[in-house]
């Protein structure tokens, strides 16, 4: 899988030198990001809001 930022990429190099992921699984996914331009970090998408209907106006009750 490959990185998706360049933060990503720091982190996974921190944890390669902490010892807590192996050699082999930080050069797969670097080998499979290859040499493209990473943006230095990637924000959530934003959800489509939802369609809201036009309100109608409250109506005054009837008087008895």
């Amino acid at each position: 899988m490959p990185f998706k930022s360049k933060a990503q990429r720091r982190k996974f190099a921190q944890l390669l030198v902490d010892g807590k992921i192996s050699d082999q699984t930080f050069e797969e996914w670097n080998r499979s990001t290859g040499a493209k331009e990473l943006p230095e970090r990637v924000t959530k998408k934003s959800r489509a809001r939802k369609k809201t209907t036009a309100k109608r106006p409250r109506r005054a009750p009837k008087r008895r």
